[in-house]
């Protein structure tokens, strides 16, 4: 997903570094010290964690609060290829260098995120993929970035929403550059790239459209069975099914039937699955604060009820974790009435109702 947060990242990035003070011990009067969410996880052995951004970390506020409530961060954006190969041949690493060493020193866990994805690409990367050199460009790109971070990684999205039943190919394949200038032995090649140049990262497919109701998500759903089906058959070094967990408050409800009997058909492959990008849009509700924040906790809860009843979920990210850097504030509260609360904690990094349910989901694991 692209969002503001990406926008303040990549001038954040520029510095290249963290501030010292987000990299200081940063001791806050006021947080809330009762166990956070990674250690309700860590209880029922899931790892909990948030998408974060080096614009993020330049506040001490939010970087205590991260390093209390997470233990897994992942790149909103300093991972994507856009920001890493801004030229042909020429990276940029220093971003996420930095995110890395972060977690590193903070005993926290990182993930990559995305090595292959139609979006978040450099410009000059649909024309270099019309030359010989176009099987390279993919694979070189992940050899080089896997390789940088070897050993470091908890688990990379090596390839990034490549399915799109709508498009009507038998394979369930999305058009794209990648399809357009590789086939669709791109993706099998993406995966044994990243095997190669790191032996032990937990290798990930992640895409969205199969946690809601009605037939289109039916449809995603079987298509990404069938997808994952004939990938294992091939030998694809796929370890783990990434679902991102885009949910919506006041949209069509989860049919958690069909999730439960569809988790369980990927464990059935013997896969792990994670849960890459959660949050529950409150766009379309009404304006009284306390009814929306319950309706996001709610479908929130109904989500990660059935997801944690599978014991091949090892983790849960959500897509953030303040509601401080959603996208534009001040827009969406002059188009809508009022400013997304999509996340665990507030814009003044408090908990709110969907923090209390995922904890109470955390804690019910297995019971």
């Amino acid at each position: 997903m692209l969002s503001r947060r990406a926008a303040l990242a990549s001038l954040a990035m520029g510095a290249a570094t963290l501030s010292p003070g987000a990299l200081a011990s940063a001791e806050i009067d006021d947080l809330d010290t009762r166990p956070g969410l990674a250690a309700l996880a860590a209880q029922r052995r899931i790892l909990y964690g948030c998408a974060a951004s080096t614009f993020e970390l330049q506040n001490d506020r939010f970087v205590a609060v991260l390093t209390h409530e997470a233990k897994l961060i992942v790149p909103e954006y300093e991972m994507k290829r856009a920001a890493l190969e801004p030229q042909p041949g020429r990276y940029a690493f220093a971003p996420g260098d930095a995110l890395v060493r972060f977690a590193h020193e903070r005993g926290l866990a990182i993930r990559g995120h995305t090595l292959v994805w139609h979006k978040a690409n450099p410009p000059w990367l649909e024309q270099a993929l019309s030359t010989p050199r176009k099987e390279q460009i993919l694979t070189s790109f992940i050899t080089d970035v896997v390789s940088r971070y070897r050993g470091q990684m908890h688990s990379w999205d090596v390839v990034n929403e490549a399915l799109s039943p709508s498009d009507g190919r038998g394979d369930h394949l999305r058009q794209t550059l990648w399809l357009k200038a590789l086939g669709s032995g791109y993706i099998d090649l993406a995966f044994h790239a990243a095997r190669a140049a790191d032996p032990h990262a937990l290798l990930v497919y992640n895409d969205w459209g199969c946690e809601g109701a009605g037939p289109q998500h039916d449809r995603f759903r079987a298509a990404t069975l069938d997808f994952l089906e004939r990938a294992k058959t091939r030998g694809v070094p796929i370890g783990a099914y990434g679902m991102q967990g885009h949910l919506s408050a006041f949209g069509p409800p989860i049919d958690q039937r069909k999730l439960r009997e569809f988790l369980s058909r990927v464990q059935s492959l013997g896969l792990r699955i994670l849960i890459t990008e959660h949050d529950v849009d409150d766009a379309g509700g009404i304006s009284d604060l306390a009814v929306r924040d319950q309706a996001v906790a709610d479908a929130s809860r109904r989500f990660l009820d059935v997801v944690l009843e599978n014991n091949a979920t090892i983790g849960v990210l959500t897509w953030g974790l303040s509601d401080r850097f959603l996208d534009p504030p001040g827009f969406q509260a002059k188009l809508m009435g009022y400013s997304p609360r999509m996340l665990p904690l507030d814009d003044n990094f408090r908990r709110k109702p969907m923090w209390r349910g995922m904890a109470e989901a955390f804690s019910l694991r297995g019971h």
